[in-house]
């Protein structure tokens, strides 16, 4: 990676990430936001310890949470935000330099505020983080447009609305001239079923990420490893 390039993918692993990350190398990443995957502190597998290098990790258990793992000199700094029962949020900085919300919405046992409402609380809490002209938020969101509620106030459209508001925009709606709840490239697939596609995974960025290209695994290659396919986003630095 040089100072105006990067390449970064997200995916939902569905576990056991040890078996899988020789695939995820063949990406050729500089940063990998990874839902689903193990606490490498916590592994006895020697080579997924070995794989992961530098990175962060957060979850609620050992087996299952979300991590970053950074290539080549990229470092990567942890910021201790106050989430509170949110789930699951990574903050953290890049190379000293850009903020990075790497995240996995989740029920969180919550009756009301699930999923996208997990991304809007945080969002009234620590949206500062995200001010900056080089921010990302990126993860599965387990959301869509089309699933709005018209009595709601946090829906993915208006989760949508306040990340543009903060400068971010959607690297897979900007490249693909596609709106939002009417995506032709899923990213999930129900119980692995190529019948049941939706579109819940998700890079956001500041404006000074030119997309050069959005790519997404598929189902041939993927879905024996994952209901989710991984989504790799070619970005340019512009000052």
């Amino acid at each position: 990676m040089t100072k105006e390039s990067l390449r970064i993918v997200t995916w939902n692993c569905n576990g056991a990430l040890r078996k899988k990350c020789d695939r995820l190398s063949d990406l050729q990443a500089d940063v990998y936001v990874i839902q689903e995957c193990e606490d490498p502190s916590q592994t006895a597998d020697a080579a997924y310890t070995a794989w992961c290098g530098k990175h962060l990790w957060v979850g609620t258990h050992r087996s299952k949470g979300i991590g970053v793992f950074a290539s080549g000199d990229l470092t990567l700094q942890a910021v201790p935000l106050d989430v509170g029962r949110l789930e699951l949020f990574l903050p953290c900085i890049v190379n000293g330099d850009w903020p990075l919300l790497a995240t996995w919405t989740k029920k969180a046992n919550s009756s009301t505020f699930g999923y996208i409402g997990q991304l809007w609380k945080f969002l009234q809490i620590h949206q500062t983080f995200l001010i900056h002209p080089r921010a990302m938020l990126i993860g599965d969101l387990n959301s869509n447009t089309q699933w709005d509620q018209w009595d709601r106030w946090w829906n993915h459209s208006d989760v949508v609305r306040e990340l543009s508001e903060l400068g971010l925009e959607s690297c897979y709606h900007r490249h693909y001239s596609e709106v939002q709840g009417k995506e032709t490239r899923p990213t999930f697939f129900l119980h692995r079923n190529a019948e049941k596609p939706y579109h819940i995974d998700y890079g956001f960025a500041a404006p000074q990420w030119v997309v050069q290209n959005v790519t997404l695994g598929t189902n041939a290659d993927w879905l024996a490893d994952s209901d989710h396919l991984p989504l790799v986003f070619a970005l340019e630095r512009s000052d």
